[in-house]
């Protein structure tokens, strides 16, 4: 995996190509490769590392042209990639495109191979000679094996023996003009031009050349040609695909004047939670409830729901089990989507699957998903790209609305998430009666009112870039919280480690007492949060414990919990707002960060912000890629 692009038309393919991998670099990658055909031959180039690598090897190898050496200006069919290491070690040999023993046949793809070894020995012990580490390079070897002059029977022939999960674009110089590209449990995308056509693994690739698309389904193979696109079903027989028009601009994929997509998106959470709040609450404070995933008479039918769902979003439906449970008083349960159907869950047609995904292509919560439906749940999906896999195998969606994310570090995904949870607890709260009519309109304000309070939030970014650089220096950091506020912990703790590489840890803040306190040195960072004012004083007690330990505790919370705003980096207000003890030398003091007032029950809206932003800042301190995490990957396609 990870990225895929794909040109077949009049225009010179490479900038194309480069210009597609550019857009799909937010994805995570750490090689990219080309393979073009010139008319004459087929021209392949990779390199372990940056785009910009892989330009300048071109730039070289390719685009030198003149007399008879190779030249990639004369090339109109080619396919690209990024890839994100799983078989074999990031290398030039292990990257993007592969080609069989004849060059005649090239390959991208994204996904696992799961029966790779089984057809390599088959195919090696008939002469086949393999150059890499990877399961892809099997396809193309496959392909050569069953060729017999019909390059998309080959094709069909060699995915039909191929177990796992898998996007497949294939070019040959023996059918030029053509793109055949294959689809199975990751997503594909053909863009429909004039005269010319387009294949991605996402739409930001794409949006420069064409709005106009078919989104493949599973098992669809997809012909390119220059003047049409035909699209066959496993069995071969011709599908009717209906054009998906993308509405959201390419600026929205732009930085803006932001240093990194992280950042951007980060403020552009207010416009985001109004895009998915405001057409779903009257103001008055009512849920509409005219669409499908809210339809009363198919909620009644269920007694538990599961929250099933990977990393950011897996928190997210931590903080939807707290809501579900408190307003709609229905059991809920949130689960490693990664773990839940390797353990015989006890689900049933009683039991609401909820599955979060941003991308609605995480394998491991699509996995879940079809567990759940098998066992006879009702599945309903929350997630953000319309027309994603996850979305088309649901009962009923929700879509968060939020735009595109590029960032591998999602931020406005999970704010949005999070409101679509609170939402759906909100209704099911008044369906089941469990909550009276007045707070339930109250709650429902205050929710359509959140844009404003995470803006407020926003404007605090100084202050926590000030604590930022103070937590950067540090190699661990804790974060503690109870309730609501340890959701949002664990939120926090996974988004300072994946961007700024600092080992980061989340602790129900009753639970550093039962062994994690040895960890606790002076000067160790503790990040706390109580915005939960029937929690607020055990969590005060806690971070106490963390003080007389000489831990350097940074307090996230309201004025109202508090006693007033906190002082800057080196100031020592006391948890309740009075003056820490001066003599206390060896204990470190609390610093206190002054989050906006809001409803509790919606605060973790709020306080995720200034958790984003701590990251973001202590990433940016230690010189990180930001927007681009080592290992990391945005669309996490296999298990």
């Amino acid at each position: 995996m990870c990225g895929i692009v794909g040109y077949v038309g009049p225009r010179p393919a490479l900038p194309v190509l480069l210009d597609g991998l550019s857009r799909l670099e937010y994805r995570g990658y750490d090689s990219a490769g080309v393979a073009v055909f010139d008319g004459d031959r087929v021209l392949a180039c990779k390199r372990q590392g940056r785009l910009s690598r892989l330009e300048a090897a071109l730039a070289h190898e390719i685009l030198a042209g003149g007399g008879t050496g190779p030249d990639g200006r004369r090339a109109r069919t080619g396919i690209g990639h990024t890839r994100w290491a799983t078989h074999g070690v990031p290398s030039d040999e292990n990257a993007h495109p592969h080609g069989d023993c004849s060059g005649r046949f090239w390959v991208v793809h994204n996904g696992i191979i799961e029966n790779y070894r089984e057809l390599k020995e088959e195919l090696a012990a008939r002469g086949h000679r393999f150059l890499s580490q990877t399961d892809t390079e099997v396809i193309p070897h496959l392909i050569e094996s069953l060729y017999e002059g019909d390059l998309v029977r080959a094709v069909g022939a060699a995915t039909r023996r191929l177990r796992g999960s898998y996007a497949v674009a294939v070019m040959s110089p023996l059918h030029p003009d053509t793109l055949v590209a294959v689809r199975q449990e990751s997503p594909l995308v053909v863009g429909l031009g004039e005269g010319e056509n387009f294949l991605a693994s996402d739409v930001p690739a794409l949006l420069e050349y064409t709005r106009n698309t078919y989104i493949l389904d599973e098992g669809e193979m997809a012909v390119l040609t220059p003047d049409r696109v035909e699209v066959a079903d496993r069995a071969g027989r011709p599908v009717a695909k209906r054009v998906f028009r993308v509405t959201w601009d390419a600026s929205m994929a732009e930085k803006g004047g932001y240093g990194h997509f992280m950042l951007k998106e980060i403020h552009e959470q207010p416009t985001a939670l109004s895009q998915t709040l405001a057409p779903r609450l009257t103001e008055e404070g009512e849920v509409r409830g005219e669409e499908e995933a809210l339809d009363p008479a198919w909620l009644a039918r269920f007694r538990r729901v599961h929250l099933l769902a990977c990393g950011t979003a897996y928190h997210a439906g931590l903080v939807g089990k707290y809501l579900l449970e408190r307003l709609a008083r229905i059991p809920a349960e949130a689960e490693l989507a990664s773990e839940f159907r390797y353990r015989e869950p006890l689900v049933d047609r009683d039991t609401l699957a909820v599955v979060i995904s941003q991308s609605g292509e995480t394998a491991d919560t699509r996995a879940a998903l079809r567990e759940a439906r098998a066992r006879g749940a009702g599945v309903l999906a929350v997630v953000n790209v319309v027309g994603s896999s996850i979305a088309r195998e649901a009962e009923r969606v929700l879509y968060t609305w939020a735009g595109p994310e590029i960032a591998v570090a999602s931020t406005k995904a999970y704010s949005c998430q999070v409101a679509v949870l609170t939402l759906l607890a909100l209704h099911l709260g008044r369906l089941r009666g469990t909550l009276p009519a007045e707070e339930a309109r109250r709650l429902g304000r205050s929710l359509r009112a959140l844009p404003a309070v995470v803006e407020r939030a926003l404007s605090g970014a100084a202050r926590v870039e000030e604590v930022a650089r103070c937590v950067a220096v540090h190699e661990d950091a804790f974060f503690i919280g109870r309730g609501l506020d340890y959701a949002v912990a664990q939120e926090a703790q996974l988004k300072l480690k994946e961007i700024s590489y600092i080992h980061a840890e989340a602790y129900p803040a009753g639970e550093l007492k039962h062994g994690t306190l040895a960890l606790i040195v002076p000067g160790t960072p503790v990040v706390a949060l109580a915005t939960q004012p029937d929690l607020s004083e055990k969590t005060m007690s806690n971070v106490e414990e963390v003080r007389a330990r000489g831990g350097h505790v940074y307090l996230f919370a309201p004025a109202s919990l508090t006693g007033g705003p906190g002082e800057g980096p080196g100031g020592r207000p006391a948890p309740g707002g009075g003056e820490a003890s001066a003599g206390a030398e060896a204990a470190a003091g609390v610093e206190v960060i002054t989050l906006p007032e809001v409803d509790p029950r919606l605060a973790p809206a709020a306080a995720v912000v200034p958790m984003q932003l701590l990251a973001y800042y202590a990433a940016v301190a230690r010189g990180c890629d930001v927007d681009k995490p080592r290992n990391l990957a945005k669309s996490v396609t296999v298990e």
